[in-house]
């Protein structure tokens, strides 16, 4: 074969190839303009397509693996060629240290090579858990995404959905049938069971998503988070005042937002365990990680305790840090042996985290709440903070019983004896002097309190013994 025979073959390969198609519209949009290097464009063109676009690119400053799903070839049937192409993927991202963006959008494994697929979907598993909590793992559901498919979309570090998209291990049609929900499946049924970390309206809106979280976090777990330029919030002063006026009714997104660069916070998990707020920010340019109690009235339950956990771990492994707070009455008082164990898992994260901690004790802290929340390097309270083994009611009447025997106003009594407690024992200001706060701070002095903190404790090191890897109760 001559060279002029030979270019015209590779005009035909690169012709066969250049189609659009949702996965390379896909692509082109979540990365910067020209910068997409393909992988293994050519393979599996002896039989139709692989199914699966790979390669590499820029979003932003950042250099970015991707593999994005395509639906139009054999709807997107997961084949030995498709898995290949992800696999190297993975263990070039491992190789090189950057994160890895999977876009979703298959009907499964192709039907003839079933069981094959089996081994090649417990490899690619495998060399996902290889490289988590050492680059960061988007994984972006724009179609169907079913079976070990799913199992593979939730092992990542964050996934991002689109309202249209479907996520399902069993087939909704199967567990509808056997008496389950029937929004089984949907991008909103993920949201609330706290598998989809953040949803979206539509594909776009999910891919501009990603993009800001990929520009948010580090590259790997050994680099720098970037940093940014930054504008405080302007309507700081008043989300602080408006909350520190009335800290029973705290809304912790307003005091995110208030404390944060102004439009840099991603709210993640957000109709999950709603009796707190996580969330990526930036505060001074510096990306944190939040975790806050909506409001004293929210108790934790489990997934509160998981969501928080989740975000304490996914920040620990990228070194991010965590700032944390707490306005909680505590632990929910139910009969449920499982919050001991969700309650367990987030002190454990806690715990384990080496990344800087932050603490701010707002309102309340109370009982295993307060150990779980305020494992932190620095711990502050604003004026209105409390401190205490048990509820402050329960206190009162635990250690008061006898005193409001005899009282005609018993609610009148019990709050005097509660605001009598605060002033004299669990109060901020009692804390700060027994050492169990470092200092009760204005309100409005927050996001300060928080720079200088991340800024001290810039270069943290913190050393633990060896092992394989700690055992929390899962």
């Amino acid at each position: 074969m001559n060279p002029e025979s030979k270019m015209n073959t590779l005009a035909e390969y690169v012709l066969k190839v250049s189609k659009e198609t949702p996965a390379k519209n896909r692509i082109s949009k979540l990365f910067d303009a020209d910068t997409f290097v393909e992988l293994d464009a050519f393979a599996g063109l002896g039989e139709e397509t692989s199914g699966v676009v790979t390669g590499y690119g820029y979003v932003g400053d950042n250099l970015v693996y991707v593999f994005s799903q395509d639906i139009t070839a054999c709807s997107g049937a997961i084949s030995k060629v498709h898995a290949n192409k992800i696999k190297k993927v993975y263990e070039l991202a491992a190789k090189t240290g950057c994160p890895v963006v999977a876009i979703y959008d298959s009907n499964g494994a192709k039907v003839n090579e079933a069981n094959e697929m089996l081994k090649a979907y417990s490899e690619i598993l495998s060399l996902s858990n290889r490289v988590s909590g050492v680059v960061p793992q988007i994984a972006v559901v724009l179609g169907t995404c079913a079976g070990t498919s799913a199992v593979m979309a939730c092992s990542a570090d964050f996934v991002v959905m689109s309202e249209e998209a479907e996520l399902f291990l069993t087939a909704p049609f199967v567990t509808n049938a056997n008496g389950g929900r029937k929004e089984a499946g949907t991008a909103k049924f993920a949201a609330e069971a706290g598998v989809a970390s953040i949803v979206k309206e539509n594909e776009d809106s999910a891919l501009e998503e990603v993009r800001k979280l990929v520009a948010m976090l580090p590259a790997n777990n050994l680099a720098a988070a970037p940093l940014f330029e930054t504008v405080a919030n302007p309507e700081a002063q008043t989300l602080i005042a408006n909350a520190f006026a009335d800290v029973d009714a705290m809304d912790a997104k307003q005091v995110i937002a208030a404390v944060a660069d102004a439009d840099s916070v991603v709210e993640l998990a957000s109709d999950f365990g709603t009796g707190i707020v996580t969330a990526l920010a930036t505060v001074s340019g510096a990306t944190v990680g939040f975790v806050v109690n909506n409001e004293t009235a929210g108790e934790f339950k489990m997934d509160a305790c998981d969501k928080a956990a989740r975000l304490v771990r996914t920040c620990d492994a990228f070194n991010i840090p965590v700032v944390t707070i707490i306005n909680t009455k505590g632990i929910a008082q139910v009969d449920c042996a499982r919050l001991i164990k969700a309650t367990s898992r987030l002190a454990h994260a806690y715990a384990e985290a080496t990344t800087a901690k932050i603490a701010i004790i707002a309102g309340q802290a109370i009982g295993a709440s307060y150990i779980s929340l305020s494992n932190a390097d620095i711990t502050v309270a604003w004026p209105t903070g409390v401190i205490s083994a048990m509820g402050l009611e329960a206190y009162v009447e635990f250690t008061n019983h006898d005193a409001l025997k005899g009282t005609t106003d018993l609610a009148k009594s019990r709050q005097e004896l509660v605001e009598e407690y605060i002033n004299e024992t669990a109060g901020a200001f009692k804390a700060s002097e027994n050492g169990f706060v470092d200092a009760v701070i204005d309100p409005q002095d927050t996001r300060a309190t928080i720079i200088r903190a991340i800024e001290m404790l810039a270069g943290k090191r913190e050393s633990k013994l060896p092992k394989k890897h700690s055992n929390a109760v899962l």
